[in-house]
């Protein structure tokens, strides 16, 4: 690529994860180097554990303590936060990647695992050629403005207002 661009998927819908998942099957299906680093997650979904099996071309690196909704953020949270900054980083300058993808990444800004100079740092870093993913709920309105593509997944209904639990295969 001779331009790589920003791009964030937000909202409080369904879709962001997998938009950025299918993007990075995509990009390799083409022959691309791609990195997925996913905050806040610590248990790896069926698409992380498919990809590690049988997309080896994808690399994949947690960077979480689990779901801290119903529960206060600790010192191991902000050390697993940290730790993929600071990998994303390494990423980003290696120049090794055509399509780096940090999911889940607004999660951690909003929980303060992460700071807005830490995202600052991570466009700062991101070389000229490399494609750059956002994803998560509550994207900082400043960053939306930095970015070259903002698709934001809406929530009109969701069966789990009915109850439904999370299901193997299509929400984990």
């Amino acid at each position: 690529m001779n331009k790589g661009y920003f791009q964030i998927y937000t909202g409080n819908g369904k879709g962001k994860t997998t938009a950025a998942l299918g993007l990075a099957l995509r990009a390799t299906g083409a022959g691309l180097q791609v990195y997925l680093g996913q905050f806040m997650k610590s248990m790896e979904y069926h698409e992380i554990g498919i990809l590690k099996e049988r997309v080896p071309e994808i690399q994949v690196e947690l960077f979480g303590m689990g779901c801290i909704v119903d529960r206060d953020a600790g010192i191991p949270d902000i050390r697993a936060a940290r730790t993929g900054v600071k990998r994303a980083l390494e990423v980003l300058r290696s120049g090794s990647y055509d399509l780096v993808i940090l999911d889940e990444i607004f999660i951690a800004l909003y929980f303060n695992l992460i700071t807005r100079e830490d995202l600052e740092n991570l466009l700062e870093a991101k070389p000229s050629g490399t494609e750059l993913v956002m994803t998560g709920r509550y994207a900082p309105e400043w960053l939306l403005e930095k970015a070259d593509l903002v698709t934001e997944m809406r929530e009109v209904r969701h069966y789990y207002e009915a109850g439904v639990e999370a299901r193997d295969g299509i929400e984990r």
